[in-house]
């Protein structure tokens, strides 16, 4: 935070230090954010009077929207009320003592009503704090899962039923190799977040984590047998799928969209992926470009790529139902037989600023910016996932989402691997996936104590500035 403050010293003639009365301000992600506009004014509206919300766009980059909400807050800068903030950042602005923690009896409702994965990443305790309370309120969500094609399993393997595990999907791949198909599996696996996710999911799956969830002090890579055998189990299906006969030879550089790209060029039987993939192999089947979907789309073409009279949910729900039957979906691949598959949820979390001098109308603000008549807009026009439960089983939202129910899933407690949560979890982030890359160009044994001391180093602040 020193250093962030440091940084911001040059900035902060850029940012206000006045406020109006009853007028909020809400900074929100660059993705997203019409839709977070589109409601302030509807919450505006709603509350009779008592506030104006106004929104303001943060830059498309995840690391930007860090820096520059860090600049404003490290300011003092009173005009900033409400934030969107990653699910990643709230140890560290809670610890920096940015967020004003959320009073009990909402936070209450909101564990109450919302599903397991996402409160987890809005909770964190600090040193001043008797036990972890919530710092955030979920505002949406999202989740990998695995994409596959059941006609191409059909014809080489004779069974539509996607795999269970990574081994089971690594050898599913080599039986389709050597039948003339695709035999890339694609993940994200270059120097980045992405690559923390498929870890942080890996392990988590195989009954590990890179930290005491009580402690965020204490490494447990490898400090019992039983945590050890984790972390090498989940290397060791990362280098499999990196090195596996016929993998993708781009791998090292691969992230969301070389592998949606992979999939919908027909390289891959198997994909890991946010649910986006889904509009995009829609669209792009109908207008020809994903071959093994372009006998049954092309009927649609003119309805799939009207941009001035876009298709109903309605409309598209059948058409749904015949992709399947060539490219559907299925939950996260486990680690072993029988256990619980755990995948990474990512998402948007909402906060009150300790800068905000109206913060009772902010906490007010961001109950209507939260609720479930926010969050249904937000998924079925914005196409990102409600962390509310309720939802789930909205009839329009079953339309929007035909995946809405493996997503429901995974973002249930058992089901959910949030990343570590840290004060240093950016530090942390760094060093694993400098660490980790090349994907596969490691032995497994010898790199569970490289990111033990790796993991260590970020946790005691050395040689790493976030």
């Amino acid at each position: 935070m020193a250093v962030a403050a440091a940084v911001a010293a040059p900035m902060l003639a850029g940012c206000s230090t006045g406020y109006e009365q009853g007028v909020l301000n809400i900074y929100a992600p660059a993705d997203g954010f019409d839709y977070i506009k589109q409601f302030a004014q509807t919450c505006t509206e709603e509350s009779g009077g008592r506030y104006k919300l106004q929104a303001n766009v943060l830059p498309k980059s995840a690391d930007d929207q860090r820096l520059q909400l860090a600049r404003r807050l490290a300011g003092n800068d009173h005009t900033l009320d409400l934030m969107g903030m990653d699910v990643v950042w709230t140890a560290e602005f809670a610890n920096a003592g940015w967020l004003v923690p959320v009073p009990d009896d909402t936070a209450a409702e909101i564990e109450k009503t919302n599903l397991g994965g996402p409160v987890a990443t809005a909770m964190w305790q600090r040193p001043d704090d008797a036990a972890k309370r919530m710092y955030a309120m979920p505002i949406w969500t999202n989740t990998q899962l695995l994409w596959y094609r059941p006609d191409l399993m059909k014809d080489t393997l004779g069974s539509r039923r996607a795999p269970a595990t990574w081994d089971e999907m690594l050898s599913d791949t080599q039986a389709i190799k050597k039948a003339g198909g695709p035999s890339w599996i694609m993940v994200q696996a270059k120097q980045y977040e992405g690559l923390m996710v498929w870890f942080n999911s890996l392990l988590a799956s195989a009954g590990g984590s890179v930290l005491d969830p009580n402690d965020a002090s204490k490494v447990t890579l490898s400090d019992t047998p039983e945590h050890r055998a984790a972390t090498l189990k989940a290397l060791e299906v990362m280098k499999a799928v990196a090195t596996a006969p016929g993998h993708d030879p781009s791998i090292t550089q691969s992230d969301e969209g070389t592998a949606r790209l992979g999939m919908e060029t027909g390289k891959a039987a198997f994909e890991i992926n946010w649910p986006f993939v889904w509009a995009s192999a829609r669209t792009n089947g109908a207008t020809g470009d994903v071959a093994f979907l372009q006998d049954v789309l092309s009927p649609y073409k003119t309805l799939l790529t009207d941009e001035d009279n876009p298709p109903t949910d309605a409309q598209l729900a059948p058409i749904n139902a015949k992709m399947r039957k060539h490219f559907d979906f299925a939950l996260y691949p486990g680690v072993f037989p029988g256990k619980t598959a755990k995948s990474t949820p990512g998402g948007l979390n909402v906060a009150v600023a300790s800068t905000s001098r109206q913060p009772e109308l902010a906490f007010e603000a961001a109950k209507c910016m939260t609720s479930e008549k926010a969050q249904k807009v937000y998924a079925i026009s914005g196409g990102t996932p409600p962390t509310i439960a309720s939802i789930y089983d909205d009839k329009d939202f079953k339309l929007a989402y035909p995946m809405g129910d493996v997503i429901r899933t995974q973002l249930e407690s058992e089901h959910s691997a949030p990343r570590p949560a840290s004060p240093q979890y950016q530090a942390i982030s760094t060093l694993v996936t400098a660490t980790l890359a090349p994907v596969g160009a490691w032995d497994p044994a010898q790199m569970v104590d490289k990111l033990t001391e790796q993991v260590q180093k970020a946790i005691d602040g050395e040689g790493i500035i976030p």
